[in-house]
């Protein structure tokens, strides 16, 4: 009989992420209730709001008017949805640091399955709790975590220590986490199968476990086997990801902005460092064949600059020369001259021909 390997899975979940985000680039909203979404008064709805906000009873798909109601203070800003999937792609950056197995949910959630991963000795919790911490220190953004030994407890996990938390159900305490879960965590019941269930008495997955499959299967249908195995902590759903990695990149946020060419030509050797280092985890048949670098100014305006490499330089290390780098960061300073609060810098891969029927769009992209 094979043996199944025992998964190790982490649920990434950033907090209020559209609202995180419209904070963190405009830190004067930080002590008012905000909500990113329609206009109240043009029948809009909101997408989220911030923690401040949902004191009040606004949460996300509520009406614009009535979440006014509820908090007549509530700031509305509009979704910059480009300026999302950026920092979104910048979050799986992160994350592809330590597996390639990673499936998105959406811009602001991702389940990744770590359980062939040799950092922190094959810690799934210190990895996580590594991602939690570069998307604080590099995207001054917060996120939960939930580590388990599936999807289905992870997703729960990350939702138990929110905001800013990381909450961990390790095999030998799935039983016993199970028995006093209620049903409405398990995603998929919703207000008609809720009340179904208290209608037959279950009101936590241990309620759930006294019914027989086939009673669940005869009163759900389908869904009945699927409520019979997660009331049983059972979810043998890999994680899929069949995205294909198209770039590599790194950046740095600056506390304070750089003012001068010095320091930034200093801080940016930093970067090329880090760059250089995670570009070691790339597979052997990975082609680098363009560079390129970002930098934003301390107004939020920023420019890129991309550049093609000579085929003799997409092998190996080749491509990793300081200078360069070095050139091109200054070459997008000089557009603007301005104080400095991010310099990024990445590759772009080559995307074999051959390939395309495996690549699957998701919203990080």
């Amino acid at each position: 009989m094979a043996i199944i390997q025992q998964r190790k899975i982490i649920h990434i979940d950033a907090d209020a992420f559209y609202a995180a985000v419209e904070i963190r680039e405009n830190p004067t909203l930080a002590n008012f209730p905000i909500a990113v979404g329609g206009q109240p008064g043009k029948r809009g709805v909101i997408a989220t709001c911030n923690y401040i906000a949902r004191q009040f009873g606004v949460h996300s798909a509520m009406a614009s008017s009535h979440a006014l109601r509820l908090c007549p203070n509530l700031i509305f800003i509009s979704p910059h949805f480009s300026l999302y999937r950026e920092v979104s792609y910048q979050i799986r950056e992160i994350m592809l640091r330590y597996t390639d197995l990673i499936e998105p949910l959406s811009l602001d959630e991702a389940y990744l399955d770590v359980s062939d991963s040799t950092d922190f000795k094959g810690s799934a919790t210190l990895i996580a709790e590594a991602i939690r911490q570069a998307v604080k220190d590099e995207l001054s953004l917060c996120v939960s975590a939930g580590v388990a030994p599936n999807k289905f407890l992870a997703k729960i996990a990350s939702d138990w220590e929110k905001p800013d938390g990381l909450f961990v159900i390790t095999p030998d305490q799935v039983e016993a986490f199970i028995q006093t879960l209620p049903v409405k965590k398990i995603n998929g019941v919703g207000k008609v199968t809720a009340k179904k269930l208290t209608d037959m008495g279950i009101e936590t997955c241990g309620n759930l476990c006294d019914f027989s499959q086939e009673v669940l299967t005869q009163k759900f249908g389908r869904y009945g086997l699927r409520l019979y195995q997660l009331a049983r902590g059972i979810d043998n759903r890999p994680v899929e990801s069949t995205r294909i990695r198209k770039s590599l990149s790194v950046e740095h946020t600056f506390s304070i902005d750089v003012k001068n060419f010095v320091d930034i030509e200093e801080h940016s050797r930093k970067v090329f460092d880090e760059l250089c280092k995670r570009a070691k985890k790339l597979k052997h048949d990975a082609i680098i064949h363009k560079r390129y670098v970002k930098v934003k100014f301390n107004d939020f305006t920023q420019t890129t600059l991309e550049e093609t490499l000579p085929t003799q330089l997409r092998s190996e290390s080749s491509w990793q020369n300081a200078s360069e780098y070095g050139r091109m960061v200054k070459q997008a300073w000089l557009r603007s001259e301005k104080p400095v609060r991010l310099i990024g810098m990445g590759v772009r891969l080559l995307v074999p021909k051959n390939s395309s029927e495996f690549i699957q769009l998701d919203l990080f992209n």
